[in-house]
């Protein structure tokens, strides 16, 4: 290319033609010495790899695990990809089922608050089904005093949510059970306390579905199931006074399980008292 420009020169006689010449050869040169990289290889810098860490993993606390509702709620969080431990006063769930292999089982009991450190830890969310009948200070301690001791654990262990499984309000009937509901009122303050913005508080009646007692497994659901077709569409029954409330309908044990999963999960979940009604609107949906 530089004999082409050199030979247009000696025949350009101009000083304008010289002067444009000389423009000429120096872009040439420019052009010359950036052609002399076209064969070279072309190098591509890999970009710096970012280690992006996992998302966090949830951790699930069941209290009461291998009971009829608490083995409901834990097959629901596997069922979820959660990591589920338990306490209870049993341990280890009697539950032959596939499922039962999964969680972590602790032996403990809510009575005695250092039960409850070993299985805390690393817990981002407790569901509490501990309940029981008895004598009235019996009921109390178990359905009250046991559950505030696991709340006021929790809350100081930084856990962010915690499901409580109550009991829907039946009335008159509450005086037959005064320790039980006395309790449960008490365990309910104490969480809204300790967990303004994340305690749920599940109020089911009659909860119904396949109950297993030892070797046997007791259909509930024969009689829950229509029960709950027919009342939950009853609702202005529920208003009367004196026996309103014994037209609560019932509500199945996967129903509260999947509800509470949701609950002790959800950060958008509202935090407070979900009713019979709530229950069934909220497993209803996907």
């Amino acid at each position: 290319m530089r004999i082409i420009v050199s030979r247009l020169i000696q025949h350009s006689s101009s000083p304008f033609s010289r002067l444009h010449n000389v423009g000429l050869l120096r872009n040439v040169r420019l052009l010359s010495t950036d052609s002399n990289k076209v064969d070279e290889p072309f190098k591509v810098e890999e970009a710096e790899t970012v280690q992006v860490p996992p998302p966090p993993s949830e951790k699930l606390l069941v209290l009461g695990g291998n009971g009829f509702v608490g083995s409901h709620v834990c097959r629901e969080a596997l069922s979820h990809g959660l990591s589920v431990c338990s306490l209870s006063r049993s341990g280890r769930s009697s539950i032959k089922e596939p499922w039962a292999d999964k969680v972590v089982w602790h032996q403990g009991s809510l009575l005695v608050p250092d039960s409850l450190k070993d299985a805390l830890n690393d817990v981002t969310a407790v569901v509490s089904c501990v309940g029981g009948f008895g004598s009235n200070s019996h009921m109390y301690k178990i359905n009250g005093t046991a559950n505030i001791n696991a709340i006021r654990a929790a809350a100081d262990q930084g856990v962010k949510r915690f499901v409580y499984i109550s009991a829907a309000d039946f009335g008159v009937a509450n005086y037959l059970l005064q320790g039980y509901y006395e309790g449960k009122k008490a365990a309910e303050a104490e969480l809204l306390s300790k967990f303004t913005y994340g305690g749920v508080i599940l109020r089911p009646g009659f909860i119904h579905g396949t109950r297993q007692v030892g070797s046997m497994k007791i259909p509930l659901g024969i009689i829950g199931s229509p029960l709950e077709m027919v009342l939950q569409h009853a609702k202005p029954l529920n208003r009367l006074p004196l026996i309103g409330a014994l037209f609560t309908p019932p509500v199945s044990a996967s129903a509260v399980a999947k509800v509470a999963v949701r609950a002790a999960t959800d950060p958008v979940f509202p935090p407070g008292i979900v009713d019979v009604y709530g229950i069934l609107r909220y497993s209803d949906q996907k």
